[in-house]
């Protein structure tokens, strides 16, 4: 009978080594990069897929990782399959928290993406929201929203501050300077301790969460920045290290 373990085992590992791989080898992870056509704002803003057409190029190199660049402009029917085959989403699009609840099969599909753990990611008017409705939902999934007919938005030139110099997030950066619309006053998930602020900028006098993360009860990880509303802010080296580095940790990678 050992012998006969044995030649299974050996069997086993023949097998796999004439496929190409090994028992602990893992499939690379799948994150969407969700994008939207023009919305009527000036040129030079809310530039979403200029702008996830370069974080594609940042994450390009990372091992593990394949990333795919949608468009998600309604009715955006294949959403719900290509949601349920992804790890991780990167959300950079037209009031997000509405547009995540606008398809029934589309709120599914993130939750169940949510509840298997997989990464979010929600940049600028995608963690927005006109009416009230959609924000507690959305809450479930990212942590944050900038929602409702109370909601505050301001473009200023301020100094960013590193909230939390010991989270992955923010290795290597220091505090910067930026002028970005940034929405502030946000509302969080309850209890707001499980928010960890990244990011936060003086902002009428007030010290304002404008990037966060959450590890979330199901296991998985979100991330919100309120910034990016001028598409030249990715130029900022610092900016592209904290999405990239955000974005790295939401999936669980190296170099998150």
């Amino acid at each position: 009978m050992r012998l006969a373990t044995l030649v299974d085992s050996l069997f086993v590992l023949l097998a796999l080594a004439s496929l190409g791989g090994t028992a602990s080898a893992a499939p690379p992870k799948t994150l969407l990069l969700l994008a939207q056509g023009p919305d009527n704002h000036p040129a030079g803003t809310h530039e979403y897929l200029a702008g996830l057409e370069q974080l594609a190029k940042l994450l390009e190199p990372t091992a593990g990782l394949k990333v795919r660049v949608v468009t998600a402009d309604e009715p955006w029917s294949e959403g719900p399959a290509l949601l349920g085959e992804a790890d991780g989403v990167v959300m950079f699009l037209s009031e997000g928290a509405r547009w995540t609840q606008a398809d029934p099969r589309r709120q599914e599909a993130l939750a169940r993406l949510a509840a298997r753990g997989g990464g979010l990611v929600a940049l600028h008017w995608a963690l927005g929201t006109k009416a009230a409705e959609p924000i507690e939902p959305f809450l479930k999934l990212l942590g944050g929203c900038h929602g409702g007919p109370d909601r505050k938005y301001q473009v200023v030139e301020t100094e960013l501050r590193i909230a939390d110099p010991g989270h992955p997030i923010t290795a290597g950066l220091t505090n910067f300077r930026a002028r970005d619309e940034f929405y502030y006053q946000l509302k969080f998930v309850e209890p707001r301790g499980q928010i960890r602020p990244i990011l936060q900028a003086t902002i009428d006098g007030r010290s304002e969460t404008v990037a966060w993360s959450w590890e979330r009860p199901d296991g998985g990880r979100s991330f919100g920045f309120t910034g990016l509303h001028f598409h030249d802010n990715w130029k900022q080296a610092a900016y592209r290290k904290l999405i990239f580095q955000a974005t790295l940790w939401t999936l669980k990678l190296p170099g998150g």
